[in-house]
């Protein structure tokens, strides 16, 4: 009897154990710690899944340039849904040259902030209707680091309202 509860315990508790235990479940454990160090990291929320690049060519991709006069910046991130369609999310500069600081994601226009999301070859930018906001919190020259946070809301070719929230960001810029 005392042998057979114990093959019994011992087969529930193997029972028990399950590899995904690891796994976060709630989106916003998914995405990448807000770091500073240039880990190259992207994540957000985009209509409450996680959102983080991945394969194919060039998923994740940072400048930060001075050209004829103007600082312009982009980060892009991007993946690939179920059907195989491109998904990006992306910040950026129109002429204007970024600090530790906020700045209201517009419509693109020099001397504007603004986001830009991208499914399959549609492309839909940040306006004066649907906005949001960009926080750099770190910007390293000497070592070319950019650190900050991010959310908006964006209107699709299609009329569909996307909200990205809790971006995070954690990157070396090509200058």
């Amino acid at each position: 009897m005392k042998k057979l509860l114990l093959v019994l315990t011992i087969t529930l508790t193997l029972n028990c154990c399950n590899n995904d235990d690891d796994q976060p479940t709630n989106p916003i454990d998914q995405l990448p710690p807000a770091t500073q160090t240039g880990e190259n990291t992207f994540g957000c929320l985009l209509d409450g899944e996680a959102f983080i690049p991945s394969g194919g060519t060039n998923p994740l991709d940072c400048v930060y340039q001075f050209v004829n006069g103007e600082y312009y910046f982009g980060l892009q991130g991007n993946k690939r849904d179920q059907d195989n369609h491109l998904i990006t999310i992306s910040l950026s500069t129109n002429a204007l040259e970024i600090n530790e600081s906020n700045y209201i994601l517009r419509n693109n226009e020099f001397g504007n902030a603004y986001a830009g999301y991208l499914y399959a070859t549609l492309p839909s930018f940040t306006s004066l209707n649907y906005g949001g906001e960009l926080t750099i919190t770190k910007l390293d020259t000497e070592n070319y680091i950019v650190s900050g946070t991010f959310w908006f809301n964006i209107e699709d070719q299609n009329g569909t309202v996307h909200e990205i929230r809790e971006g995070r960001f954690d990157m070396h810029y090509s200058g």
